[in-house]
């Protein structure tokens, strides 16, 4: 758990390219090289690529935030990634201003600025602070917050057939209650493109700075990603706070029956636009009589901003570094090259291991594979939390069937070993998917990763269960060592379609990232 202490405690909150990130990234290369790892090293990409436009640095330095009319109640809350911050405090009358749809939007725009007509409505948002959520139902919680995956959950993660459309993904978080989000029903560029226009419309009419709320996020547990765009001058990007649910709709009662709410927030960030490269983690193993084949493990090493991103996801970084450690402490002789790498950019849409498989393997866009494409001979990814291993998802690749059959069963003991032809989505394995080479996914116990911990300010190392942790590096070590040492390589799909720029391409369904 030492692993786990630095890539969280001392260096968490890991946002892609903040200090934080940077740091934790030395701090792994000088631990991988006390380990005796070779090759270890930080593989520079650009960000500029990715969606959303380039990835600067970013950091909360101070945050606190208040109701202080009709009485005084502290607010628990956090500033959305790259936002900008107040300038000291602010205080505004606090207004609700749904805009949830398209069709939202141009009612609020005919109010605000349009035909003499309208001519009263005409700077209602101007100095505002505005409530931008739907209403949100808070049910009595009897589901267990945590859970551990069923006998008979895990039967049903086995059809005869791939599912229609191919993808099955980890299945929804809805959360416990609340109304449907309109913005679901997007496709992420249409959602990129309207949430942008939101922003863009407030920043516009002045407001002072914009707080949300998510339903899954009660108890507590406040639930952020990004909040403003990531193109032009970002240090002019509006405040952004995302709040408790009960903060929330204390608020919003109070409004509803007429009541003037005044809220103050003081928020502190701090940008840097100079470096807005970034970088994955590597280290290997050589190989001994085939040392130009290779099998690669990792996870990403970024997370969001508000907890210190433990389960999502210093859980499969250092699952990684511990099967690192393991295959080098025994000195175990491999023919393939093992190789590890810690993804950046995960978060903003597996930018970090797109960028390492288009240099290494083969551009989506024109699927010509290099010679590293030919010699690759899997890659194995953890990104569901902190539960334990409980089977594999296969991508479609049923030829690898009876291969993971065989290992599992030396693992029995540990894993009932559960085997699915289903797809997983928003993860790095991805990647490779998407360019023919066989890359999976771990099925791991939920635990509280989609109700509590996901993308939350409760991702802390106090959510990481040690027990499970060590059956996840025992297992995908058995997986890496397996496959660094057969005969084959493992057997792949046929090369895709060349996918154009901008597509999302591969059979895993869903965004990136987890």
């Amino acid at each position: 758990m030492a692993t786990m202490y630095n890539l969280t405690d001392r260096y968490g909150p890991r946002l892609t390219n903040s200090p934080q990130f940077r740091a934790a990234g030395e701090w792994a290369v000088g631990q991988l090289k006390e380990w005796g790892l070779s090759n270890v090293h930080l593989e520079k990409w650009a960000t500029t690529g990715g969606r959303g436009g380039a990835i600067p640095s970013w950091e909360i330095k101070g945050y606190s935030g208040a109701m202080v009319e009709p009485t005084y109640m502290p607010i628990i809350g956090y500033p959305q990634a790259w936002t900008g911050g107040t300038n000291g405090m602010v205080t505004g009358e606090a207004i609700m201003a749904q805009i949830q749809t398209p069709d939202d939007l141009k009612k609020w725009t005919g109010k605000l600025k349009g035909p003499d007509d309208l001519k009263k409505w005409t700077g209602k948002l101007k100095g505002k602070i505005v409530l931008t959520a739907a209403d949100l139902e808070l049910p009595f919680p009897t589901t267990p917050l945590a859970h551990r995956y069923s006998d008979q959950e895990l039967l049903d993660m086995v059809p005869d057939i791939i599912p229609a459309g191919g993808a099955a993904g980890r299945g929804g978080r809805g959360g416990r209650g609340g109304q449907p989000n309109p913005l679901a029903a997007m496709t992420p560029e249409e959602r990129q493109a309207f949430t942008e226009k939101q922003r863009t419309f407030f920043q516009d009419e002045g407001v002072l700075l914009t707080v949300t709320a998510n339903a899954r996020g009660e108890s507590g547990t406040v639930f952020a990603s990004n909040g403003a765009p990531r193109t032009g001058d970002v240090t002019k990007n509006m405040p952004a706070v995302a709040i408790t649910a009960e903060n929330y709709n204390r608020i919003a009662r109070l409004l509803e029956h007429n009541v003037p709410v005044k809220l103050s927030f003081d928020i502190k960030v701090a940008f840097d636009t100079s470096n807005t490269d970034s970088f994955n983690v590597v280290a290997e193993i050589p190989g001994t009589t085939k040392p130009n084949e290779l099998v690669m493990v990792g996870g990403h090493f970024d997370s969001w901003h508000m907890g210190t991103g433990a389960t999502d996801n210093g859980a499969g970084s250092g699952v990684a570094m511990e099967v690192m450690r393991l295959l080098k402490s025994l000195n175990l002789k491999m023919d393939r090259t093992v190789r590890m790498a810690l993804w950046g950019g995960e978060e903003e849409g597996l930018l970090g291991s797109a960028a390492y498989v288009k240099e290494h393997f083969a551009d989506p866009a024109t699927m010509k594979p290099t010679a590293e494409h030919n010699g690759f001979a899997g890659y194995f990814n953890v990104d569901n939390g902190t539960g334990r291993i409980r089977g594999i998802y296969l991508q479609q690749n049923e030829m690898c069937r009876p291969i993971f059959e065989q290992w599992f069963a030396a693992l029995k003991d540990i894993t009932p070993g559960v085997i699915t032809i289903r797809n997983t989505g928003g993860t790095d394995h991805q990647s490779y998917d998407r360019v023919g080479l066989p890359g999976f996914q771990f099925i791991q116990d939920p635990m509280d990763y989609d109700t509590r911990t996901h993308h939350s300010n409760m991702d802390v190392y106090d959510r990481i269960q040690q027990q499970d942790m060590e059956q996840m590096a025992v297992i995908e070590a058995v997986f890496v060592y397996n496959a660094a040492t057969r005969a084959e390589k493992l057997p792949r799909v046929d090369l895709p379609a060349p996918t154009p720029a901008g597509g999302r391409g591969g059979r895993g369904g869903g965004r990136g990232g987890n």
